[in-house]
């Protein structure tokens, strides 16, 4: 099963606010899972993916600065 996130074209702060937001909500996700009670692995996987987002968040920013005018997303979720 597919799931259309978002398919359509943005102004540049709009697009960055919506891509911010989801990734934002994703490094959420992975913050939540990480309490005292897990193994030093997973939590160190978790911590990792973190900064892989939040390296791929600085470098979207940089990428959406030398756009100009209005910018095409599109985003699908597959459900396996």
């Amino acid at each position: 099963m597919d799931l259309q996130l978002i398919k359509g074209t943005f102004q540049k702060n709009e697009a960055w606010d919506l891509i911010q937001k989801m990734i934002g909500l994703k490094i959420q996700y992975h913050e939540d899972k990480i309490h005292s009670e897990m193994n030093e692995e997973d939590i160190k996987m978790r911590e990792t993916r973190i900064k892989q987002l939040q390296q791929e968040l600085a470098a979207l920013k940089k990428h959406l600065d030398g756009i100009e005018g209005p910018i095409s997303i599109s985003s699908n979720v597959e459900v396996l």
